[in-house]
């Protein structure tokens, strides 16, 4: 089971950030986390992948005011393996790439937007330490007692603001994304769980 779990996240992770490649590659618009980490990397430099580690720093510690607990360090493997393998995707095998013409690049975002709930639905499978942008829905939840799809809307609308404030690229495929990738998580998850559990028998 613990073999069946590693490769589900590492696997999970591989894909889920090649999805964040091909929204950001469709120029279509991305969902509003990746679209502040393009647009922290547009204003400020560094890399796309060098903002999620940063980020990813700044809400361990945000998560950890809210829940009134120790930053969970060990979610650092996770968002900083994120970030390597976004700069990954980007810069060694997509590089200079940039698909033309508008169907090309809706098939380019919509690929994108399934990989990215796939992945994300696999590396959760995992139970290693979560994301802390998937953990700062729990933390807002916990904190406010409000529901989990309130704590989610309120956590995606700011990333949405300073995303705006940042110039990322917010266009139709941030709405798609927004709009789908709970829905494509949820239809995935199930299946992914199954299959996790005959692996690990």
């Amino acid at each position: 089971m613990k073999l069946a779990r590693f490769f589900f996240f590492i696997f999970g992770i591989v894909t889920l950030t090649l999805g964040v490649a091909l929204t950001l590659k469709a120029n279509l618009g991305a969902g509003p986390w990746d679209a502040l980490t393009a647009g922290a990397a547009r204003t400020f430099g560094f890399t796309v992948g060098t903002w999620v580690i940063i980020n990813g720093v700044v809400l361990l510690f945000v998560n950890a005011y809210l829940l009134q607990e120790r930053p969970q360090f060990l979610a650092g493997i996770t968002f900083v393996l994120i970030g390597l393998l976004v700069d990954f995707w980007l810069l060694k095998v997509l590089g200079d790439w940039q698909p033309q013409g508008i169907i090309l690049r809706a098939g380019v975002l919509l690929a994108g937007v399934a990989l990215l709930a796939f992945g994300i639905s696999m590396y959760l499978q995992s139970q290693y330490p979560v994301n802390p942008i998937d953990n700062l829905m729990i933390a807002l939840h916990k904190r406010f007692h409000v529901n989990l799809m309130v704590a989610k809307t309120v956590a995606e609308i700011s990333a949405l603001v300073f995303a705006v404030l940042l110039k990322g690229p917010i266009g139709a495929g941030t709405l798609i994304v927004a709009f789908t990738i709970g829905p494509l998580i949820q239809l995935s998850y199930q299946p992914l769980h199954q299959l996790l559990q005959r692996f690990g028998s």
